[in-house]
């Protein structure tokens, strides 16, 4: 039997760690001393350690290497957790590979001498439009992608003809910000006529009047974007009338490169 302490040098878990492990459940040792209090641990759950170490390496948490260690004689069952794990963690790399690409946008930015962006407020009026529309509670506003694809491949062989502008924009229908369960819905311009299919609709949008402020680079200078515009409502006595929307001149389906991205942010207005 070990101590404790010997037990940590060789399994390389700090002895604070250990006694977590015993109070979830997770590694209890092998006996304690009731009148001391010490605990002692047997050479063969070293094995169990490495085991324990070895997958919080692969980035499990705690309570899923409890579950795993459960199954872990089971080969098949073992893959199924690694293969779901990869997944997440390619899912991870992909997140951090945008994440650069955004710091690198705006350290590019700090570094240009006009440092302070300023976004040009138009007032205009968008067309009447005949539009394919897909509209729903998607998770969250960067997984927008899902209405896309749908909208791709409900479709596909139904050979739209884009309308010319052919605008693509997403409209944001809830009335305030959201972490969650976000309300979008969006449009592409198309001519002709066709037949709703199981989530895309095809309708006609009114005409409606908009200040609007077209950007180029990474998504993040939106809220920037927004203040320009309110001050741009505010100083000549318009007010919000209608879900914001953004048309995407240059959206990532066309560039990887964030700095590339050209978006003109809709806020639909009337006179006071």
């Amino acid at each position: 039997m070990l101590k404790i302490g010997d037990f940590s040098k060789l399994s390389r878990i700090s002895i604070r760690m250990l006694r977590h492990y015993d109070e979830i459940g997770l590694m209890t040792p092998r006996s304690t001393d009731h009148f001391t209090g010490y605990r002692y641990y047997s050479e063969d759950q070293l094995l169990k350690a490495a085991r324990i170490n070895s997958l919080k390496d692969m980035g499990f948490s705690l309570a899923a290497i409890g579950e795993i260690l459960n199954n872990y004689d089971d080969p098949k069952e073992l893959a199924n957790y690694l293969e779901v794990r990869k997944v997440e963690v390619q899912e991870e790399i992909k997140e951090s590979g945008q994440r650069l690409m955004l710091l690198d946008a705006a350290i590019q930015r700090l570094r240009k001498d006009d440092m302070v962006m300023n976004y040009s407020v138009a007032l205009k009026t968008m067309p009447q439009r005949y539009v394919a529309s897909v509209r729903e509670i998607i998770p969250a506003y960067n997984q927008e992608g899902l209405l896309w694809k749908k909208l791709g491949e409900e479709t596909h062989d139904i050979n739209l003809q884009m309308s010319d502008p052919a605008y693509s924009l997403a409209v944001f229908h809830d009335r305030d910000f959201k972490d969650g369960d976000v309300e979008v819905e969006i449009q592409i311009s198309v001519k002709g006529t066709y037949e709703n299919t199981e989530h895309v609709v095809f309708k006609t949008v009114p005409k409606v009047d908009i200040a609007s402020a077209v950007y180029k680079g990474s998504y993040d200078q939106i809220t920037d974007v927004n203040l320009a515009v309110a001050n741009w409502v505010r100083d000549n006595e318009y007010e919000f009338n209608g879900p914001m929307f953004c048309i995407y001149h240059v959206s990532p389906a066309q560039t990887q490169n964030p700095e590339e991205l050209v978006t003109e942010v809709c806020y639909p207005v009337k006179k006071i």
